[in-house]
């Protein structure tokens, strides 16, 4: 019990933290946590600079390794529907000839006990090999080993490999020595200096593109707004369709030329956790239905049902990368129950870690999103062939699809 009365003290600590630099939390208690918070942003500002300095100046080198790099990342921290943007990309690179291999550092996955590492360390003068979540053939690893992102993209990417280290390095060389790869996709890689990228692709959550403007741990931002002058391409991402004006110019201030490329995460139908049955969106309508996540950005996913017509009668919300627990799951389903919800959805990323012998009272769904290209490209395959195989570019064209 006092270890339950703890864990929940942390995660309510967690959350006031988290709701305090993305702006939802008021009060003298939110202004002076703010405050101190805002002293270590300054810090983490003049860090984040140093670093690429240090890269940009050689006095710290990236390490090439010989094949096309291509860099997805953002400036912010969470939310900005990265992996649906990815997992596109390996397709459609995959559909046109690459050999990809896509390379997570693998957020809150679990890592490797200490005594494993000690013993490979004592048996062996090299460093252990990155965790193969995927071979191309076969998925290896669940997503508590794997972490969330790398899970999903290897379930719904046969025939592309995903590699889960820290050393992006060690990661990409394995990749391209074992399995033959000629491409290597840099999940979440921006601020991964250390393996340079031949093309940066940049999100921008047009929801919230920049937060409060603060870096960590007073805003959401990793590195300051200037850096935009570091991509390749800007996707704006989440769009309705409308196009933001002063946004396109902040971006083209820092980055005048830089194509943008806007896209729109689409809702494609409801998938069952145990069945796999598939339900179109319209089954929703006029429906009790009730939600519960644990990503960066739950407001959207709640959005994505209300617009499919579904009656959004119970939501639940946790905090971003959170592991359900046998309690947690009892607790949603029985409050879902008491409301009086006809069945449950939840997001596939959320999906990825609910333990298949898990009990689910009620029917439980998860939404399938996909990409569309809305502006930038007429469509997906159409922006990865501007992409990744440019004309004129000696490099790429003396290193053709395997």
């Amino acid at each position: 019990m006092p270890n339950r009365w703890l864990r929940h003290k942390i995660v309510e600590f967690e959350q006031f933290a988290i709701d305090v630099f993305m702006g939802r939390r008021e009060g003298t208690a939110a202004m002076l946590f703010g405050a101190f918070l805002q002293v270590l942003s300054y810090l983490f500002s003049g860090i984040a600079q140093l670093r690429l300095w240090l890269y940009r100046n050689r006095i710290l080198r990236d390490q090439p390794l010989g094949c096309l790099v291509v860099v997805v990342g953002n400036l912010t921290v969470g939310g900005t529907g990265k992996t649906p943007i990815v997992e596109m990309l390996a397709k459609a690179l995959r559909e046109r000839g690459r050999k990809v291999a896509i390379l997570s550092r693998g957020y809150k996955s679990k890592a490797p006990p200490f005594w494993k590492k000690w013993w490979f360390w004592l048996n062996h003068t090299e460093e252990a090999p990155p965790r193969v979540v995927s071979d191309g053939t076969t998925v290896l690893l669940d997503s508590e080993v794997a972490g969330d992102e790398p899970f999903m993209l290897a379930r719904n990417l046969p025939g592309v490999v995903v590699l889960v280290d820290k050393n992006r390095v060690k990661a990409g060389a394995y990749a391209i020595k074992e399995f033959g790869c000629d491409t290597l996709v840099l999940d979440d890689g921006f601020q991964y200096l250390p393996l340079k990228g031949r093309l940066n692709l940049l999100l921008v959550d047009k929801t919230n593109p920049f937060g409060n403007g603060f870096l960590l741990p007073r805003g959401i931002l990793r590195e300051p707004i200037k850096h935009l002058q570091r991509a390749s391409y800007v996707f704006l991402t989440k769009s309705k369709g409308v196009r933001d004006v002063e946004l396109e110019a902040m971006i083209h201030k820092f980055n005048p030329g830089v194509e943008i490329i806007e896209c729109a995460h689409k809702p494609q139908y409801l998938q069952h956790l145990r069945t796999g049955e598939k339900l179109p969106l319209t089954a929703m309508a006029g429906r009790k239905v009730g939600g519960f996540s644990g990503i960066a950005a739950p407001e959207g996913f709640e959005a994505f049902l209300r617009e499919a017509g579904a009656k959004l009668i119970y939501t639940r919300r946790f905090l971003d990368h959170y592991r359900f627990t046998t309690e947690d799951l009892a607790e949603v389903f029985a409050d879902a129950k008491t409301a009086g919800v006809e069945f449950i959805v939840t997001t596939e990323k959320d999906a990825v870690r609910i333990e298949s012998g898990a009990t689910l009272p009620l029917p439980c769904y998860y939404l399938r999103l996909e990409i569309e290209i809305l502006r930038g490209a007429d469509d997906f395959q159409d922006a990865v062939g501007k992409i990744c195989f440019p004309r004129g570019d000696p490099v790429l064209a003396s290193t053709p699809p395997m």
